[in-house]
């Protein structure tokens, strides 16, 4: 079911890890981020914009992540973009004989069999240095930083004051930091793409995560505020209080397990390096 949250933009919400697909109107159709999670849902998204009279005219994907980078033959056959980082990470990921199975066995298993693939990961990488969305709608900011995955971007649709996050700023899922290959610092990343979004955050009356709850002007600070606390304690290796670590939620136990992971990664890399 699709749900206004501002003028023009409405979003789409998983059942599964409630990932937000985000729909922007724009004079000839739809600009759509992020779509997912099953075929069903693809589906449905699909026939409730018919439904409204509208068609997708083009696609972005905010990162590369398997939940990011979905689509369905419904939705058209139209340019789906996203950063050249991002594009580059789904052509090295589709280049593997194997991508599918790849894939397929990243999946949670629940909706392993219902999720499409045949359409996964493509990507046109818009040039880098790109600052807007090439579409006839209004005007979105793509926004990239070095947060969380590669190639990640914010979008900002200013007339509309809306900012679409990708997995940044949820009130369910704790800050999931990048690779800890040792190539680069994942902790400071993350506080990078927070201060980008921090920067941003004054002109916004509605913030759309990736996972979890959409917000308004009221409380924007204080979700960016809560994951730069998250990723501190995860950096001071300390006690950490987030209460979406140990979610009372039905279902988002395993946080916790991501938690816990991040701090052993972390730990690891430390000692490594």
């Amino acid at each position: 079911m699709l749900t206004q949250v501002a003028e023009g933009v409405l979003i789409h919400q998983s059942e599964l890890l409630q990932n937000n697909a985000v729909v922007v109107q724009g004079q000839a159709g739809v600009l759509l981020v992020d779509p997912g999670l099953t075929d069903d849902e693809l589906t449905c998204l699909a026939n409730d914009l018919s439904e409204m009279g509208l068609s997708v005219v083009a696609g972005f994907s905010t990162h590369p992540d398997w939940d990011h980078v979905l689509w369905h033959a419904d939705l058209g056959e139209v340019p789906r973009y996203g950063t050249a980082r991002c594009a580059a990470d789904m052509r090295e990921v589709r280049s593997n004989a194997d991508w599918k199975a790849r894939a397929a066995e990243g999946l949670p298993p629940e909706i392993a069999e219902e999720t499409p693939l045949d359409l996964y990961g493509l990507i046109t990488g818009l040039p880098a240095g790109t600052v807007q969305i090439p579409w006839d709608g209004p005007e979105v900011r793509i926004v990239e930083h070095p947060a969380h995955a590669p190639g990640h971007a914010a979008l900002l649709i200013g007339e509309r004051g809306v900012l679409v996050a990708g997995d940044m700023l949820s009130d369910v899922f704790v800050p999931m930091l990048d690779d800890f290959n040792g190539t680069h610092d994942p902790v400071e990343d993350y506080l990078v793409g927070l201060r980008v979004l921090e920067d941003m955050a004054d002109g916004v009356d509605v913030l759309i995560p990736g996972h979890g709850s959409v917000c308004g002007a009221d409380q924007v600070h204080a979700r960016i505020e809560q994951d730069r606390a998250y990723v501190h304690a995860l950096r001071d290796g300390g006690v950490c209080d987030d209460p979406r670590v140990n979610s009372p939620q039905p279902g988002w136990e395993w946080v916790s397990d991501i938690h816990a992971g991040q701090l052993q990664r972390l730990a690891q890399s430390r000692r490594a390096s």
